[in-house]
């Protein structure tokens, strides 16, 4: 499969670290030019010179997504270096402070929706305007397995995770005789820096996360990466709003 995607352009957003990063190598894997966008700019520029290291073209910029100028930027600076804007992953998120519903503070739920539910949807109102001037493109929103079932003490968490579907869902409707493929990957628990965070240490939170995937293991940010090269390739030109679980099995239980 590699260089389907040469010539293309892609945006990767939360691209310093975990499935952000293994995206944006994946992408450029495929022949991509790649765009990586953060608010953790020593991550994103590490990001940014894997790439480079591997033969591709690639450039990061520093980006809160919840900031409307920000994300605008984002684009018009993705167009001005390479052109256009083929596609489209939202991926930048946050777990925020655990807490059960009653005493997750006002901050904590502002920020969470602000960077996990506005940001996508900033993410999208920009692209989709470049993408409408070309004649299309594909988005694809990482959501999560916990916008399908519930988390104990995650509920911004949760709420924005479910809101990101359900946005897609609505998005992909409006665009899909645009050419404009819009779909979501929920992925499942998977080895990330987030997860470390939520684990913290913890041999065992470990055994209690692993012991909620059927398959026995947690993912890798590269088994996300797949899902949602796959989901901008060819190959799913007939799939659209769809929230593609990956999740080891955690859902069918």
């Amino acid at each position: 499969m590699n260089g389907q995607f040469s010539g293309k352009v892609a945006l990767i957003t939360g691209g310093s670290s975990g499935i952000g990063r293994a995206t944006a190598l994946a992408f450029a894997r495929e022949g991509a030019q790649v765009v990586v966008a953060d608010v953790l700019t020593e991550g994103g520029e590490e990001t940014v010179q894997m790439i480079k290291k591997s033969g591709s073209p690639a450039i990061f910029i520093k980006t809160d997504v919840s900031k409307s100028s920000d994300v605008e930027q984002i684009v018009k600076k993705t167009v001005a270096t390479y052109g256009r804007l083929d596609f489209g992953i939202n991926n930048a998120g946050i777990e925020g402070a655990a807490a059960p519903t009653a005493d997750c503070t006002e901050e904590n739920w502002d920020r969470i929706i602000g960077v996990n539910l506005k940001g996508v949807w900033l993410c999208m109102k920009h692209e989709i305007t470049q993408m409408l001037k070309q004649g299309g493109g594909a988005i694809v929103n990482m959501a999560s397995v916990a916008g399908l079932v519930g988390f104990s003490g995650l509920p911004a968490y949760c709420a924005s995770k479910g809101g990101v579907i359900q946005l897609t869902r609505a998005a992909a409707l409006e665009y899909a005789k645009a050419g404009i493929r819009i779909n979501a990957v929920c992925p499942g628990v998977i080895r990330t820096p987030m997860v470390d965070r939520l684990l913290g240490g913890q041999p065992e939170a470990e055994a209690g996360f692993v012991a909620m995937e059927p398959v026995g293991r947690m993912g890798t940010p590269e088994e996300i990466a797949a899902a949602v090269v796959w989901l901008c390739s060819d190959a799913a030109s007939f799939v659209i709003g769809h929230p593609m679980v990956v999740d080891g099995g955690l859902v069918t239980q």
